[in-house]
């Protein structure tokens, strides 16, 4: 268990904080051949089979893993272990595809000595090319042997062009029981969810009604993971998975529980913590973009304005470039098929104010380069038409992002 580091009296956030952080849970990761030399095949794993949620992705090309784990969800509302492959994303692939997911499935599951429906499986990687089975099931045999066990292993298994594992873990307080939730995910491009454009694994003990955890975790997706974007493409592969294993013998949380609140604060950070680090760690990007739209009209709009922004491209080159240039971002508002006033609005950049009244306001050039030479940069949007509010998160748009897109099988 990590040390406490941060605390807000709703949770608490861990130092080195994983999946593996709440009881019952362990992880691990190996290389069986997918990938040249890194890691490709982990595993996280529950002590006792845990009440499961999922959200996927809406790419009408849904990867085979994502047709297997949604049934293995399906038939009891539980799973106790998820496989992951990196380096082939097992989609596109046909009924050769579909079998091999179902094949994943069945031989981890002999492993382990579980129900088969209590493995979910999820690829990640090149699209349309089939798994190298051999090499794969041979991992299956090995991966449960003790020296792969290790939750850092895990994180870096799932990692395609990541440059950097994304973990988080938080405690809460639930009926005087200490509850918590842990996080991993994948993600760097092709990020654009709807739900979702990555991989996401959240692990909690707290004992929880499975429609209750689906219901939250839907809400909280689309605050958090659905609120990214690296570059406007939505994947065929992604999904997050939650499972709540109830080792910490809290009673049954569902949104009658007085502390049902505190859990959805965990949860959020921890959603959102994973979210952020995705964007931060877009293929090549060199600063995390926060658009932050506020006085809306409804809380849709706020989004839906906020996606819009941090998905140009003109304002993410012109933030990669450190240029002021408030006009796309203005543009970008404009086309957002959100109804506004554009005599209204306001934008700021971080404290400085760029447009008031819809009308340029006096700022200093070098001031604002300044500003936007940081690495963490903040748009604000001031629709000055409600009281409703949205954030989405991206990152700027670099010579890198095409020179690693352009050779990316080759």
């Amino acid at each position: 268990m990590g040390m406490q580091l941060v605390s807000n009296k709703q949770y608490v956030v861990l130092k080195e904080g994983s999946v593996t952080s709440p009881k019952g849970f362990k992880a691990g990761g190996m290389h069986c051949g997918i990938k040249h030399q890194r890691l490709d095949l982990g595993y996280i794993l529950s002590l006792t089979p845990a009440i499961t949620a999922g959200v996927y992705t809406t790419n009408r090309f849904q990867a085979a893993p994502l047709l297997v784990t949604q049934e293995s969800i399906k038939k009891e509302g539980k799973t106790q272990a998820i496989l992951v492959n990196s380096g082939i994303a097992n989609a596109c692939t046909g009924e050769e595809g579909l079998q091999n997911a179902y094949a994943m499935r069945n031989r981890f599951a002999n492993e382990l000595g579980i129900k088969e429906h209590y493995v979910a499986v999820t690829s990640t990687g090149v699209i349309g090319v089939q798994l190298p089975m051999d090499k794969v099931e041979k991992g299956i045999q090995k991966i449960l042997d003790p020296v792969h066990e290790n939750v850092q292993k895990f994180e870096q298994s799932i990692l395609t062009t990541d440059t950097i594992k994304k973990n988080i873990a938080v405690q809460v307080e639930i009926d005087g029981q200490t509850v918590t939730i842990g996080g991993a995910a994948k993600g760097s491009g092709m990020i654009h969810p709807n739900m979702a454009t990555m991989l996401g694994f959240v692990t909690t003990d707290a004992f929880i009604d499975q429609d209750s955890l689906s219901m939250a975790l839907k809400q909280i997706t689309n605050q958090t993971f659905n609120m990214i974007t690296v570059d406007g493409d939505t994947s065929t592969n992604d999904m997050v998975v939650v499972m709540a294993n109830g080792q910490s013998n809290n009673k049954s949380l569902t949104p009658d529980h007085p502390d049902w609140e505190a859990f959805l604060k965990g949860l959020t950070y921890v959603c959102e913590t994973l979210a952020k680090k995705i964007a931060r760690d877009g293929e090549g990007a060199t600063k995390l973009i926060e658009v932050k739209v506020r006085n809306s009209a409804s809380i849709k709009d706020a989004q839906q304005v906020a996606k819009t922004v941090i998905s140009s491209n003109l304002v993410k080159t012109a933030i990669y470039g450190a240029d002021a240039n408030w006009g796309r971002i203005v543009c970008a508002v404009g086309y957002s098929d959100v109804d506004i006033l554009p005599n209204d609005l306001s934008v700021f950049l971080g404290p400085i104010k760029v447009v008031e009244n819809g009308l340029p306001f006096p700022f200093s050039e070098e001031q604002a380069k300044k500003y936007l030479e940081q690495e963490n940069i903040i748009i604000e949007v001031d629709l000055g038409m409600g009281q409703q509010e949205g954030t989405a998160w991206g990152c700027d748009l670099t010579y890198d992002y095409v020179k690693i897109n352009a050779s990316y099988r080759t």
